[in-house]
């Protein structure tokens, strides 16, 4: 078991509520936002400001530049930021109490490693991370969790982009390596960034140049690559979560988090396959 890999699966699960639950739909649309994506940008880039498009395209690294500026940065002429934070958290909060209302009673036994782990993050190079980081926490009980656990999966992501960074890989060439791994349909990561056609053909022209993709499939160069990214990804995640408790401690978070993960990742919510690449959550032992 790689134990960055389980604690993903986990809070990742809890955060994305705030992706596909009605309440969080709803709660952009109320807050001013303009359909689907304008609420995904809007709700998520709301912690580091009033930032422009290439801030956010930089920051979320796999999304085609056009995507961003169809809803940025018109969304903040809709809504100013700092007013987008508190109908997030508690839609989030609505929808997990919905879904798993559990949450509420394990919360108590939760929120302190999971804030300590926060407290243990590096930030350079981790915007999303830093100013989820430095927001004042909900005073609601699982409006925190759900802040925590959204804090945390920014830190996993932008460790991410840091481990495709340092092997030269913009977030197209990115996807089309995870899904020559992953099998995943093709129109739905490229349809849901919003990479054109020919965006896609130039990025697979690349990858095949590097010797890393043929016919869409990828070399053994490729399988190398796609296998040292997350490997990157999962030891740059794990370090604060062992640097705030033992590895004992972390697996006992694990499985407190695994029953409300599994309730939220089978309720429908959450589609599967996604172009989060969040796989169906399966119990493994820790």
């Amino acid at each position: 078991m790689s134990l960055a890999r389980e604690f993903w699966k986990r809070i990742e699960s809890i955060h994305a509520v705030t992706y596909f639950a009605p309440e969080s739909i709803a709660a952009a649309k109320a807050a001013g936002l303009r359909g689907f994506w304008m609420g995904y940008f809007g709700f998520r880039a709301a912690p580091l400001g009033r930032v422009s498009p290439g801030v956010v395209e930089a920051a979320f690294a796999n999304f085609a530049p056009a995507m961003v500026r169809r809803s940025l940065p018109d969304a903040w002429d809709f809504a100013e930021p700092h007013t987008l934070l508190r109908p997030r958290a508690e839609a989030a909060a609505g929808a997990l109490d919905r879904l798993a209302p559990e949450l509420r009673e394990l919360a108590p036994e939760i929120e302190g490693p999971l804030f300590a782990i926060v407290s243990e993050g590096r930030v350079v190079g981790r915007p999303l991370f830093a100013a989820n980081r430095d927001l004042e926490l909900p005073a609601d009980a699982v409006a925190r969790i759900w802040q925590l656990c959204t804090t945390l999966r920014e830190h996993r992501g932008d460790g991410h982009v840091l481990a495709l960074a340092a092997e030269d890989l913009d977030g197209c060439e990115a996807h089309q390596l995870l899904i020559a791994e992953s099998g995943a349909p093709v129109e739905l990561v490229r349809d849901n960034r919003g990479w054109s056609e020919a965006s896609w053909d130039m990025a697979s022209q690349r990858l095949s140049g590097r010797g890393l993709l043929t016919d869409g499939a990828l070399t053994p160069a490729g399988q190398n690559l796609r296998g040292a990214i997350e490997a990157r990804t999962d030891r740059l995640a794990l370090a604060p979560i062992l640097a705030a408790m033992t590895e004992a401690e972390a697996e006992r978070l694990v499985r407190a988090l695994t029953p409300v993960a599994l309730t939220v990742a089978s309720s429908g919510t959450l589609p599967f396959p996604n172009p989060m690449g969040l796989p169906r959550l399966g119990i493994e032992p820790v």
